[in-house]
């Protein structure tokens, strides 16, 4: 049996916090994790806002810290966003891009390059015969589209470089 370092375990239970408005994708999986610091039992976890005025902050903040003081050698977390460092969609991970797909959302293109036009690849059917019913979607992160292939209504993640976040 392998034993955990503290902050692997830290990592392991993060890898199960979901974001309350994606069922089964994780704060982890979604690249909001920069980092855990930990000082004998307590533990601070430095997470990036996917959008700073995202109103899930103070839900997650909640879920990290129950989840993290759960574990058995934890006296009590910290939950701290940073506005110092800034979230791509580039920092979600490959199974954070499947779960997005299994919720009917197609992940932002990988590699997206500013300038480049926006291809949507459909969740459902993988065809690229979309087309973008309503740039606002049901949060600020999601727009609406069409499959014109298989004749579904999907969301999809708009991709956030790290070029736009530096020319604010």
């Amino acid at each position: 049996m392998t034993t955990l370092q503290p902050d692997e375990e830290v990592m392991e239970v993060l890898k199960e916090v979901d974001d309350p408005e994606l069922i089964d994708v994780s704060v982890y999986d979604l690249g909001m994790v920069h980092s855990v610091a930990i000082n004998d039992s307590d533990v601070h976890v430095t997470m990036i806002p996917t959008f700073a005025g995202c109103p899930a902050l103070d839900i997650i903040e909640r879920d990290v810290k129950n989840a993290v003081e759960e574990i058995s050698w934890v006296s009590s977390c910290t939950v701290e966003f940073s506005f110092k460092h800034l979230w791509t969609t580039e920092m979600i991970n490959d199974r954070g891009r499947q779960q997005l797909k299994k919720l009917g959302i197609a992940p932002p293109p990988k590699n997206f390059k500013e300038g480049e036009e926006w291809t949507v690849h459909c969740p459902y059917c993988d065809s690229n015969y979309t087309s973008i019913e309503n740039v606002f979607g049901p949060t600020a992160c999601r727009s609406i589209l069409y499959c014109k292939e298989c004749r579904n209504p999907f969301e999809a993640m708009k991709p956030v470089l790290q070029q736009e976040l530096n020319a604010l």
